[in-house]
């Protein structure tokens, strides 16, 4: 193709995307942007597209943001409960006062006044129950998760036999709304819900030794192990191997961990001997590993899945979309035209449930070959609009205020790319074996993910989400289709 017909082809296929989404016709594109000499054939078509719920079942969860809680489902009456594990990240530049000026003393050794826990929590699911108590209970691991190992939302320390029997074990009962906090608090800006557990019991290292309470353990390990608090691995791997933040009853809230903190206070004495305060603070962030169990009813996400007259879309790790794309009726007629357009909108169904409890809307979802499902979260993939595609809700816009445009939906522009990718993969497959098809079911199969997005990485949505799209085996609205435009010249 000259570059003058590459550049030609570029422009049809912008004003395709454009006009596809409209009712105009597209046939004039061709006349439109060319002369006489090097004029295009465009022409369009609608072809129906098959989806099915599927069950996610577990999801990868190594991600930036855990969450907390448990909660019923309004939709299925069952229980959804997040738990999570994490480690303390350490900055390069840690400090703490040198020995001799700590004023608390344990056998001879620095000793902090107190220690404790806190857990920051953030966007819950529903502010009604912000009351309604769980009981946490925080067990320390026996090892470290492993630098590379792959985990995903059914990783579960407490059954795989994980936690220490001899370390951190504490339970607390808590609220999403902190009362410990005053008004004036909760009020100030920057202010995040928070619940703490007190670690000022005695407590008793790996070697047996005993201190008044885990700060004191901290202190005098760096002491005599400073390069045990050089990085996050080293202190992982020597003084805490990280924590499991378990829900032993009690049911209520469900909401973001912000951020996780082991807070050391102790006392400096100055040159006058006066002592001053000080702290200690170690996070749990997203510089570390941490990871979120999901605990699903299967029966209750089983009969979700069998509702033939629509699909779903539900996290965290609950329902998917499986969109089968055809491919073959797309290009079968059109091996020589260049597929320019191709843009397929998916319907939300609105709930109309009065509870007011009622899960969100899934905001961001992935579109991904069913193939890479799993590797494409693994791998920490980019979307490249080539094999992977994203789009946000669309609520609904207005059009000179008078037309509202693509009401309730999610809208993928284009995915030319893919359907070119699918059936030159299927080409190429079929020369090769033709059995190819039969051994490869999915090779024209994505997958509606919601996900996050967050500084270019591309997460599990691990919130409480729920929405029913048009679709299904037994559908009973207008059908989901793809609209594709085609161009060749003459």
């Amino acid at each position: 193709m000259t570059i003058r017909k590459f550049i030609i082809m570029a422009g049809v296929a912008i004003a395709a995307v454009a006009i596809s989404s409209c009712d105009n016709d597209t046939l004039g594109i061709g006349q439109t942007l060319t002369n006489d000499s090097d004029r295009l054939n465009v022409a369009d078509t609608t072809i129906a597209v098959e989806t099915r719920t599927i069950v996610a079942d577990s999801v990868f969860t190594m991600s930036s943001t855990c969450y907390f809680g448990r909660v019923i489902d309004p939709e299925t009456g069952a229980e959804v409960k997040s738990e999570f594990t994490s480690q303390f990240h350490l900055l390069e530049d840690l400090y703490i006062s040198p020995d001799e000026k700590i004023a608390s003393r344990y056998n001879g050794m620095a000793a902090a006044d107190s220690c404790d826990i806190v857990v920051f929590l953030t966007k819950p699911f529903n502010t009604k129950d912000s009351l309604s108590a769980i009981k946490v209970r925080i067990s320390e691991l026996a090892k470290p998760m492993v630098e590379g190992q792959r985990y995903y939302s059914n990783y579960n320390p407490a059954k795989l036999g994980m936690l220490s029997g001899t370390g951190i074990c504490k339970d607390k009962l808590c609220t999403f709304e902190n009362l410990a906090d005053t008004d004036s608090a909760r009020s100030v800006k920057g202010y995040y819900n928070n619940f703490s557990v007190s670690l000022n019991s005695p407590f008793t290292d790996k070697e047996g030794n005993t201190y008044n309470n885990y700060g004191t353990y901290i202190l005098q390990q760096y002491y005599k192990h400073p390069e045990y608090f050089k990085t996050s691995q080293a202190f992982a791997r020597h003084i805490c191997p990280g924590l499991f933040f378990e829900i032993t009853d009690g049911l209520g809230f469900h909401a973001q961990v912000y951020n996780l903190a082991l807070r050391v206070y102790y006392r400096v004495n100055d040159i006058s001997g006066n002592a001053t305060k000080a702290y200690l603070t170690l996070a749990g962030t997203q510089e570390v590993l941490q990871t979120t169990l999901v605990t699903n009813d299967k029966e209750a996400l089983a009969k979700l899945k069998e509702e033939t007259n629509h699909t779903y879309l539900k996290s965290p790790a609950g329902l998917f979309t499986e969109v089968t794309l055809p491919v073959v009726g797309i290009k079968q007629n059109h091996i020589n035209d260049s597929l320019v357009g191709s843009r397929i909108v998916f319907q939300r169904i609105n709930n109309e449930s009065d509870d007011d409890r009622k899960l969100g809307i899934p905001q961001t979802l992935l579109m991904v070959e069913r193939d890479s499902l799993y590797t494409f979260f693994e791998n920490n993939r980019a979307i490249d609009n080539r094999t992977t595609f994203s789009t946000t809700f669309d609520v609904g816009r207005k059009d000179n205020k008078t037309t509202t445009l693509n009401q309730n939906v999610y809208v993928f522009e284009n995915i030319s790319n893919l359907i070119t990718n699918l059936w030159t993969k299927r080409q190429k497959g079929l020369k090769e074996d033709p059995a190819w098809e039969s051994k490869h079911p999915n090779w024209n199969k994505v997958v509606l993910v919601p996900v996050t997005i967050n500084s270019s990485r591309v997460e599990h949505d691990m919130s409480l989400t729920s929405t029913r799209l048009v679709g299904g085996k037994d559908n009973p609205y207008d059908p989901v289709n793809i609209s594709v435009v085609y161009a060749k010249f003459k």
